[in-house]
């Protein structure tokens, strides 16, 4: 889609109805959800995180920014994922948290992006942090700059490619609760997305289908 036809319909995300929970579901493990379900929130006191999911302008056409995190020894080590990390004491709110990290890892600066409205929080039980995911864009084609301890590349995705449902894919592996399971995802290039940033690309399509 041209960048300019996407910008017309950026104000009807302000107000859609989100599909929420409709929509992650599509994307949860099995037994994913039933753990989830039997959290008790108020003891295990989960830490919070945001992060942005960026559209931009490449050669006119619309994309998404996700990230491909460097490989360490933790629970989402060389995983794809949106921009973004956890809520630090000086940040005023989430959205100031989506955007400084964006800054930090991509080399974004927070005057170029133009924040939307924040999606639906993803609880992500390994790690034990709340993910708010908030709805941004940038009219300028954008230069990354990487932050590379925490940073191993960019996935462009133009939006055309991410609302075709053939990158809807499963894959059998192991995870943090199970040796050999079924998981859904979205098969980007070689990448397979699955866990918490599938969940948000599922309601984030959702939605724009919702408008586009």
């Amino acid at each position: 889609m041209h960048f300019d036809e996407f910008l017309k319909h950026t104000p009807k995300i302000q107000i859609v109805a989100l599909p929420a929970n409709n929509a992650h579901i599509k994307m949860v493990p099995p037994n994913r959800e039933e753990l989830i379900k039997n959290t008790d929130f108020t003891k295990i006191k989960p830490r919070k995180a945001a992060v942005m999911m960026l559209f931009y302008p490449k050669k006119s056409q619309t994309h998404l920014a996700l990230i491909i995190r460097t490989s360490y020894n933790g629970v989402h080590s060389s995983q794809i994922a949106f921009p973004g990390g956890k809520e630090e004491v000086e940040d005023i709110d989430l959205k100031q948290t989506a955007l400084r990290e964006t800054h930090e890892e991509i080399g974004i600066h927070p005057r170029f992006i133009s924040v939307v409205r924040a999606f639906t929080e993803v609880y992500i039980p390994p790690s034990n942090y709340i993910v708010h995911p908030f709805f941004g864009y940038s009219q300028e084609e954008l230069k990354f700059v990487l932050q590379e301890d925490e940073v191993a590349g960019i996935v462009e995705l133009p939006l055309a490619n991410f609302l075709d449902d053939k990158i809807l894919h499963t894959n059998i592996m192991k995870t943090s609760y199970a040796s050999s399971i079924a998981v859904p995802g979205f098969l980007v290039n070689e990448h397979f997305i699955w866990g918490a940033t599938a969940m948000m690309l599922s309601e984030l399509k959702e939605a724009l289908k919702m408008v586009l």
